[in-house]
C-alpha cells in the first residue's frame, strides 16, 4: 500500500507561513491574513518579553541623556557660538556643526558610521569655548604622563679601579670582614685557613687554623676582642684574638654552617647553613636562643641590625625572611626572587637592604619590607653583594662586577674581572666582597685565590667619564 506525501510546495508555503507567524512585523502578518492580536512577533513576546522594558533607573537615564541631546541640537536663541562645554563635547561626538561654525565648511552632517572622518574635518572650537573641566583634564593628563616618565637622576660617581692583589690562600677566598678600627681585614678561604692581613700595605699578619673545610662566614665583633668564624665542617667558633685561640665553639648546625652575623649592640649571633635554620646563640654562655625555622632551603646569607627587623635572612628557596629577634618567629616573607637568594647587604646608614640572585638585585625598605625597584643589567648568578653608603657593588659568578649608583638604581660601572696568572678563566669568579669601614676601599675575594682591593679613581672628573644615563619610563616595579 502506497503512502501518499504531501506535495512539496504545500510544505513550502507552510514553513514559511509558520516563520512568518513566529518573527514576522505586524505589516508583514496584515499581509499574509495572519493573527494581528499584537504588535510584536510571536517569538518575541514569548522569549523577550520580561527585558523588553527597562529598569526604572535606567530608564529615566536615558530619558535625561535624550533631553540633553535634543537641546544642544537646538542653536542658541541669540544666535552665538558660545556654548557650554558639555554643548561641545556633545556636537563633536554627534557631529552637528552649527551654522556659525559651517561658514567655511559646507559639509553636510555625517552619518554616525564616519563619526571618524568627521571629527576629522570639524575646526577646532574656540578658546573661549573650552571650559574648566576640558582644561583639568588636560592637566591630570599631564602629570600623570611626567609621572610615567619621572625617574631620578644618579649621582655622578667617579670608575673605580683595581688598587692592589694579595696573594697567599690556597683555595676559593669565601669570606671577608673588616675590624672596627679599620686596621686589617680577615679572609677566610678554601683552604681551611683565615688569614689576617694589614689593611693599608696588604701584608699578611696571621694565620689562623682550626677549621677542617672551608671557612664560609666571618665576623670581627666591634664591642669584644673576639673574631667568629663558621665552616662546611658544621663548626661557629669564637677565636680570642689576644691569644689567637679558639675560645668557645657554639655546637647544633646539623649540616654546613654557610654564614654568620653578629648583632650590632647584643651579644648574639646568628649563624645560617643547609639545613634550614638560622639559629641564634647567646655568644657568652654559648646556649642556642632560637631556631629559626621555615626555610625550605639553605640559608645562604643572613644579617642582623638594631631595629626591627633585626634579622634579616635571604635562602636558596628564592625567598627573603624578616624576623622578630623577641618572638623567634617571622614577620615577613619577601616572594619576589624567582631563583635562590644568595647574597644579601643591608644599608650602612638608610633602613634599607639589598637581595641578589639569579640575574636579579632587588631594593627592599624596612622594616615591613616594602619593594623599592630593581637593579637591572647583571645577568650572572650573583654570589655577593656590598653597600657604602652611595654605591652597591654586585659581583658574579662568571667573575662580571657591577657597580651601582644606590639611589636611582643606574649602573656607573661594568666590567669583568681577570683571572690571576697560571689559573683558569673559569676560576674568574666573585665569592665575596665588603667595602671598608670609610666605603671608600672594596675588597674582593676571589675564586683564582687572590683577594683584590679596588678604589675609586682620585683623578677621574665628570668631564674625562661623564655620567653615561637616559631617563625611562621609571624602574621596574616586580
Amino acid at each position: 500500500m502506497e503512502v501518499a506525501h504531501p506535495d512539496l510546495r504545500s510544505l513550502v508555503v507552510q514553513n514559511a507561513r509558520r516563520s512568518k507567524t513566529l518573527f514576522a512585523e505586524e505589516s508583514a502578518r496584515k499581509k499574509l491574513k495572519l493573527a494581528t492580536d499584537t504588535t510584536e512577533p510571536y517569538r518575541f513576546r514569548a522569549e523577550y518579553q520580561h527585558v523588553q522594558e527597562l529598569p526604572p533607573a535606567l530608564a529615566q537615564n536615558q530619558a535625561g541623556a535624550l533631553n540633553a541631546r535634543k537641546k544642544a541640537k537646538k542653536p542658541p536663541a541669540n544666535g552665538s557660538s558660545t556654548a557650554s562645554v558639555g554643548e561641545e563635547t556633545q556636537k563633536l561626538l554627534e557631529d552637528v556643526p552649527r551654522s556659525s561654525e559651517n561658514n567655511n565648511n559646507n559639509q553636510e552632517p555625517s552619518s554616525a558610521s564616519n563619526n571618524t572622518s568627521a571629527l576629522i574635518r570639524i575646526p577646532k572650537p574656540a578658546a573661549a569655548s573650552q571650559g574648566p573641566s576640558s582644561d583639568a583634564t588636560s592637566r591630570a593628563l599631564s602629570v600623570a604622563r611626567a609621572q610615567a616618565t619621572h625617574q631620578v637622576k644618579p649621582d655622578w660617581h667617579p670608575p673605580w679601579k683595581l688598587m692592589r692583589v694579595i696573594s697567599g690562600h690556597l683555595g676559593w677566598v669565601r669570606s671577608l670582614a673588616v675590624e672596627p678600627h679599620n686596621q686589617w681585614f680577615a679572609s677566610g678561604a678554601g683552604d681551611r685557613t683565615i688569614k689576617i692581613w694589614d689593611l693599608a700595605t696588604g701584608n699578611l699578619r696571621l694565620t689562623l687554623t682550626g677549621h677542617i673545610s672551608t671557612v664560609r662566614g666571618l665576623a670581627v665583633s666591634p664591642r669584644h676582642p673576639y673574631l667568629f668564624s663558621c665552616g662546611e665542617d658544621k663548626m661557629v667558633k669564637c677565636w680570642d684574638l689576644e691569644t689567637n685561640k679558639v675560645i668557645r665553639h657554639y655546637h647544633g648546625h646539623l649540616s654546613g654552617v654557610y654564614t654568620l652575623s653578629l648583632h650590632p649592640t647584643l651579644d648574639v649571633l646568628v649563624t645560617g647553613g643547609r639545613d634550614g635554620v638560622a639559629r641564634v646563640w647567646d655568644m657568652r654562655t654559648r646556649s642556642n636562643i632560637h631556631v629559626l625555622s621555615g626555610h625550605r632551603g639553605t640559608v645562604a646569607d643572613v644579617k642582623c641590625q638594631e631595629s626591627d627587623p633585626q634579622v634579616i635572612s635571604a635562602s636558596l628557596d628564592s625567598t627573603v625572611r624578616l624576623w622578630d629577634l623577641a618572638a623567634g618567629k617571622a614577620m615577613g616573607v619577601l616572594t619576589h626572587h624567582k631563583k635562590g637568594v644568595r647574597a644579601l647587604a643591608l644599608h650602612p646608614t638608610e633602613f634599607t637592604f639589598a637581595t641578589g640572585s639569579t640575574g636579579s638585585i632587588k631594593q627592599w625598605k624596612c622594616p615591613e619590607g616594602a619593594f623599592m625597584g630593581n637593579f637591572e643589567g647583571h645577568n650572572a648568578i650573583i654570589n655577593s653583594l656590598a653597600v657604602n653608603e652611595d654605591v652597591l657593588f654586585s659581583g658574579g659568578d662568571n667573575g662580571s662586577m657591577s657597580f651601582w649608583d644606590w639611589k636611582s638604581g643606574h649602573r656607573f660601572q661594568s666590567l669583568d674581572s681577570i683571572a690571576q696568572p697560571g689559573s683558569l678563566d673559569a676560576e674568574a669568579g666573585i665569592m665575596s666582597s665588603t667595602f671598608d669601614r670609610t666605603g671608600l676601599r672594596l675588597i674582593v675575594g676571589e675564586a683564582d685565590k687572590t683577594i683584590k682591593i679596588w678604589k675609586p679613581d682620585e683623578k677621574a672628573t665628570p668631564e674625562t667619564h661623564p655620567l653615561e644615563w637616559k631617563p625611562a619610563l621609571g624602574r621596574q616595579k616586580f
